[in-house]
């Protein structure tokens, strides 16, 4: 609803009682009605503005527009706005717009394979229910700039990940990545074809540089999450005095990712499973820090790294790993963990959830990425 504002002011806009301005009396009060909605003088009572004048105004105008919604847009992203009204699918972000809002978790699948086991779906989609504004990055080998990812894609998973509003799925082109990082020379000496651990050494060398690049914090594809970390500078110790790579997180361009990267090429060894993963965090942690056994739940600290307790992320150790396939009289609380590590590496056998078995994997999956339970139910139910 518009409100009248009567003004009077000397010059045109003062009313004349004369018989011989009547017709304009009548004019100058369309001219403060008017002038009540634009705020402008009307023309014939105004002084004219030469044609300069009035283009430069339009041109103001069309800046000042212009700033106030650059200025919006910048807050929209930090403030992870973003994922609130832009569908996954139909994003056309790049990898660096979303990586440069800073604090991802990022996910590498480093095999060929576009349909991600149930395992690799709960990891991204739990990180994406603990972690909701934050983006969360699953970058895939197996993907490309032509490939089409949408809600009607025949992989299951990706519609199922690309629903989530802060989910992205990207290409892994690694020689993008490894751009401005001492990984470069190696990446283009090395020949993957005759590199036994292949698979893994590009994962190790990927999360280093995304890091370093980026900042943020990096999880393995069999990290389920289950409640936020609070620092941004940590390790995970798999045991007492050594340190996993499955799971860890720097600011970007922190030094210590980047002597990594330097020891990384420097001890290459791509003959010796881990030599480029946890054995490399561990010697580079052990350079600044003398490393001690843990008491307890506590964690350790040295030169502003955390070095967090194995309950964090390692509750079950590695040689247990099958009991996350097994039912448990009583499950575990995990009052004391972020994340648990499922230790896929170790399950050759390759041990998969069951509906309806009640093992300790099944209620985590029921628990903490429901999504991908529910899926799990309906194609149980399709074969």
């Amino acid at each position: 609803m518009l409100q009248k504002v009567w003004v009077s002011s000397p010059g045109s806009w003062a009313l004349q009682e004369s018989n011989s301005h009547r017709q304009g009396k009548k004019k100058c009060w369309k001219c403060r009605f008017v002038r009540t909605i634009i705020q402008h003088p009307c023309r014939r009572h105004a002084p004219k503005r030469s044609r300069k004048e009035r283009m430069l105004r339009k041109i103001q105008l069309c800046l000042c527009f212009c700033f106030v919604s650059g200025i919006l847009y910048e807050i929209s992203l930090l403030s992870s706005c973003v994922f609130s009204y832009l569908p996954m699918a139909q994003q056309y972000l790049t990898p660096e717009q979303v990586l440069n809002l800073g604090k991802s978790i990022i996910f590498l699948e480093t095999t060929e394979r576009l349909e991600p086991p149930p395992l690799v779906s709960c990891s991204v989609e739990s990180a994406a229910r603990i972690y909701q504004d934050r983006p969360i990055i699953l970058f895939m080998r197996g993907l490309n700039n032509e490939t089409a990812l949408d809600m009607n894609t025949s992989y299951a998973a990706f519609s199922l990940l690309s629903s989530m509003k802060n989910v992205f799925l990207f290409p892994l082109q690694m020689e993008t990545v490894f751009q401005e990082t001492p990984l470069l020379q190696w990446y283009n000496q090395v020949v993957p074809e005759q590199e036994k651990n292949w698979v893994h050494v590009s994962s190790d060398a990927s999360r280093l540089a995304l890091i370093w690049k980026y900042g943020g914090i990096y999880m393995d594809t069999d990290v389920i999450s289950i409640r936020p970390i609070p620092q941004q500078s940590f390790l995970a110790a798999q045991k007492s005095r050594f340190s996993s790579n499955g799971i860890f997180g720097f600011p970007a361009r922190h030094k210590f990712i980047w002597d990594c990267m330097e020891n990384f090429v420097l001890k290459y060894n791509g003959n010796i499973w881990g030599n480029q993963g946890p054995f490399l965090m561990t010697r580079m942690l052990k350079t600044l820090c003398n490393l001690t056994d843990f008491q307890g739940t506590e964690d350790h600290s040295c030169q502003n790294i955390s070095f967090l307790n194995p309950q964090r992320f390692y509750p079950i150790p590695y040689p247990a790993w099958s009991r996350y396939y097994q039912v448990w009289d009583k499950s575990p609380s995990f009052n004391h963990s972020y994340a648990l590590h499922l230790w896929n590496f170790m399950n050759r056998n390759r041990k998969v959830v069951v509906a309806g078995s009640n093992t300790l994997a099944e209620n985590l999956y029921k628990t903490y990425c429901p999504s991908t339970y529910e899926d799990l139910i309906q194609n149980a139910k399709h074969r």
